[in-house]
């Protein structure tokens, strides 16, 4: 593995992609510190602290704490995956967008041209109502902003808006000329930027006696043993072996190769447990806005590591791993193109017969990788709530960390071994989450 990193500075496209990353990287955590105009940022953060556990909390976490600062980049690049996730459920809807979806190079740019605008829509919606709900927060009876009325407003919403742009622009210019994928860097950045602060609090509650040596040693060992499996269910994947008929056309000879089609075990990724959480926190987000009891009666029943809350979230997250994967990966056009190309299922008729067979095996996979996901993202919130143990990274963030990393790693060493370089393992390939 030293020798492989060793190796990224012999190839100097690589190098200079990931210098590249790298400063991109920092012009957005920059950023993330540079305040809206007009807001009184120490009563606001104090009001963020008490929202950890609302859909405040999640969106801080995506935005790496710029939420709680009310900074420019506040909206983070949520605007973004909502408006790409919607894209893809319309998709399946409209036939106009899955005809673009199959034309190729030129299809995915104009379907990406029409997630930009997707985005700003949003973040002009969002924004709008982050400005004039800010004008009716208060802390210790004076409001958060200075001079409230239009003008707060418009310059909010413009902000927040060019902010959430920029940081698409960063993405975009991440995954073009540096390694990765742009967004995914950007969201892992903003959540491996609470580690310093998380391990200094750890260290604090250690020597200050609140928490023993041997609990601190048993939540390093817990953390390596999910990352450990993480990587092992993202790497997960089943087999289908198809075999291409032999075909002479002329006189060249095509085909007659054995091949597999993997179906991976975690299809969905990280979106399941983004949906559910999002829905699970919205009762606790509108209890903080609207005093009423029936909201604040929700709201209490789904707190977070109650049996109720913990329960519907394993629910949830199953649903939309289901779903997500039944959006996202069609059985039919896959056997569709292994019948236009001559492949079959050694045993299973092409066409619809092949269909149902890859929907049986990948509806079976799919609830283990559901149940994967479940319990990753239910155990650390367990260990909160019932335990007491300061475990400050949720499964969400360890899974988007792990699998972002992953697919990083896996692209440098593709750019190492089409070099003739040996990558960081000598004895195989890491295989990114869409290998």
């Amino acid at each position: 593995m030293l020798t492989g990193f060793q190796n990224i500075t012999k190839v100097p496209e690589l190098k200079k992609r990931i210098l590249v990353t790298c400063a991109l990287l920092i012009v957005y955590r920059i950023g993330v510190y540079i305040p809206t105009p007009g807001i009184d940022n120490q009563a606001l953060s104090s009001i963020f602290a008490s929202q950890s556990g609302t859909l405040f909390g999640l969106i801080d976490m995506f935005s790496g704490g710029a939420l709680s600062r009310f900074s420019i980049f506040t909206l983070g690049i949520m605007p973004y995956i909502s408006a790409s996730i919607i894209l893809q459920l319309l998709t399946v809807v409209i036939p106009q967008l899955e005809k673009l979806s199959k034309e190729g190079e030129l299809g995915r740019r104009k379907i990406t041209q029409y997630t930009r605008y997707g985005t700003v829509v949003l973040s002009l919606i969002q924004g709008t109502g982050i400005a004039v709900g800010l004008e009716s927060v208060g802390a210790g009876g004076t409001s958060v902003v200075y001079h409230p009325g239009w003008e707060f407003r418009l310059l909010t919403v413009l902000t927040l808006t060019s902010g959430t742009a920029f940081i698409m622009w960063l993405g975009e210019q991440i995954t073009e000329r540096g390694i990765g994928n742009g967004i995914s860097l950007i969201i892992f950045a903003g959540i491996v930027a609470r580690f310093p602060s998380g391990l200094v609090r750890t260290m604090t509650l250690i020597r200050t006696g609140e928490m023993s040596l041997f609990i601190g040693l048993l939540i390093l060992v817990l953390m390596v043993a999910v990352v450990g499996v993480i990587i092992y269910f993202e790497r997960a994947h089943r087999r289908i072996p198809v075999q291409y008929a032999r075909r002479i056309v002329g006189r060249r000879v095509y085909g007659g190769q054995s091949t597999h089609l993997p179906l991976k075990v975690n299809t969905a990724g990280v979106i399941p447990p983004i949906f559910a959480s999002s829905i699970l926190l919205f009762p606790a987000t509108l209890a903080s806005f609207i005093a009423h009891p029936v909201t604040k009666t929700i709201s209490e029943a789904l707190t977070p590591g109650s049996f109720a809350y913990e329960a519907l979230y394993v629910a949830f997250i199953i649903f939309f791993c289901y779903f997500y994967t039944a959006v996202t990966f069609n059985p039919v056009d896959v056997a569709d193109n292994m019948k236009k190309y001559g492949g079959f299922v050694p045993g299973i008729r092409p066409g619809k017969k092949t269909a149902e067979y890859i929907d049986k095996i990948l509806t079976r996979i799919t609830l283990g990788g559901a149940l994967y996901v479940a319990v990753i993202c239910v155990l650390p919130s367990i260990l909160i709530s019932r335990f007491n143990v300061p475990f400050y990274f949720g499964g969400t963030g360890l899974l988007i960390v792990v699998g972002v990393a992953m697919d990083t790693v896996q692209q440098i060493e593709s750019h190492l071994i089409t070099r003739h370089y040996e990558g960081f393992l000598k004895k195989g390939q890491i295989k990114g989450r869409r290998a």
